[in-house]
């Protein structure tokens, strides 16, 4: 059975953002470390479509309109297109033969996107410089992202035993 290289990708992405999902889930539940809000994130890209892409704080911003859901979507979007530039930078061949390194790498790098871009619109500030414990807030993301990695790993394995490859 083949099956395309879109929906390879759809799965691993996916399924790395569920194990990144499931990671902050532990955390929360075992040591009380709250996860990033998926609700503010539809609330940060709900006001773009009005013109809004900065804020001092997005927690004080105006709520939008399915919020909740629009967050939710785009982080598992944000993960398929994790998982296509990491399929992109390595080659479809990753998908076949899954490396560990590579994907938590790539996992690891993926934290310049919050850190350079997200954090400082929602009013955090680069790296979370302006939040309460910047050096905890760094660490939080970074283990997220590294999760996210190993998912990428996990999740292609997956994949490659669900569909063998035929020489």
């Amino acid at each position: 059975m083949e099956v395309s290289l879109f929906v390879s990708i759809v799965f691993v992405g996916v399924g790395a953002t569920l194990i990144m999902d499931l990671w902050a889930f532990f955390l929360k539940r075992a040591f009380a470390i709250p996860s990033l809000n998926y609700c503010l994130v539809g609330r940060w890209l709900a006001h773009m479509s009005e013109g809004r892409f900065a804020h001092q704080g997005i927690g004080q911003s105006e709520p939008r309109f399915l919020e909740c859901y629009v967050g939710w979507v785009a982080h598992y979007l944000i993960g398929v297109a994790f998982a296509a530039a990491l399929v992109a930078i390595t080659s479809p061949a990753w998908l076949l033969e899954p490396a560990i390194i590579p994907a938590v790498l790539f996992g690891l790098a993926t934290v310049a996107v919050p850190f350079l871009f997200m954090q400082p619109s929602f009013g955090l500030g680069v790296a979370a410089s302006k939040t309460p414990n910047p050096k905890q807030a760094r660490v939080r993301s970074l283990m997220a992202h590294a999760s996210f990695g190993v998912g990428l790993y996990i999740a292609a394995m997956a994949l490659s035993f669900i569909v063998p490859t035929h020489a």
